[in-house]
């Protein structure tokens, strides 16, 4: 870790939003922030790694009180720095450890921050906190990639994903271990930096049986935010998980 924000300091945060652009579309927000609100209702939601606002930002703006919790004080710099930054409650912390006050109708991950944790333990931990923080009825969601080991042809533990003149970036894959990391070799001035992004994929099978010992039954789960039927060629996952009602 680079520093007290994590892998997410400074340098990663001023072109954040820039470097995820399409991300950040209308058509890539609108329906994430439609699912969201409508399971919270009349109740409060936890972004668990609310980086700069996202999701969080067009959620308060429909109304629904959000609080965030993240790690990198460069990251939330930026929620704070946008219009309506200073609608999102946010607590400095590690989300699969930090509690905040209150209880929440829905609690989140996207982008595939789950991964971000790089233990089995911490995610696990996520889930006891998720599930800690939800009122009863309350849901979990998560947006992750399935992992792309099909990709992976016999004896490569890499996949490349951007091949460009000014830069390389590839995954590489601890088949064993569940470890991975993104790498992005960038050509500045002529000479090569290399940047590295330490991650733990995990299974959708897998955050179903971390739910179970949290407490939470699978209710729901779709290939994306629109809520396309999730099959065996989907490449990510959209999941939902519920707190019993009493």
């Amino acid at each position: 870790m680079r520093d007290e924000d994590g892998y997410f300091g400074e340098k990663v945060a001023a072109g954040y939003d820039e470097s995820s652009a399409d991300m950040f579309r209308p058509e890539a927000v609108d329906p994430a922030v439609d699912l969201l609100a409508g399971l919270a209702g009349d109740g409060r939601a936890l972004e668990l790694g609310v980086g700069t606002g996202r999701i969080a930002l067009p959620l308060a703006r429909r109304g629904i009180p959000v609080h965030g919790i993240d790690m990198s004080r460069a990251m939330v710099d930026r929620l704070r720095a946008k219009p309506d930054g200073d609608s999102v409650g946010v607590t400095i912390g590690d989300f699969a450890a930090t509690r905040v006050e209150g209880t929440f109708a829905v609690a989140y991950l996207v982008f595939n921050t789950i991964n971000n944790l790089t233990t089995q333990d911490a995610q696990v931990a996520c889930f006891q906190n998720a599930a800690a923080h939800l009122r009863p009825g309350g849901c979990f969601v998560i947006e992750v990639g399935v992992p792309e080991l099909r990709r992976l042809p016999p004896g490569q533990n890499a996949v490349p994903f951007n091949i460009s003149p000014t830069q390389w970036a590839f995954d590489i894959y601890d088949v064993a271990t569940q470890a991975m990391s993104s790498n992005y070799v960038t050509i500045v001035d002529g000479r090569a930096e290399h940047e590295y992004y330490p991650f733990r994929y995990v299974w959708p099978s897998e955050l179903d049986l971390m739910a179970r010992l949290a407490g939470m039954r699978l209710r729901d789960r779709w290939e994306d935010w629109t809520r396309a039927p999730f099959t065996s060629e989907s490449r990510r996952h959209v999941s939902v998980w519920e707190k019993p009602a009493g």
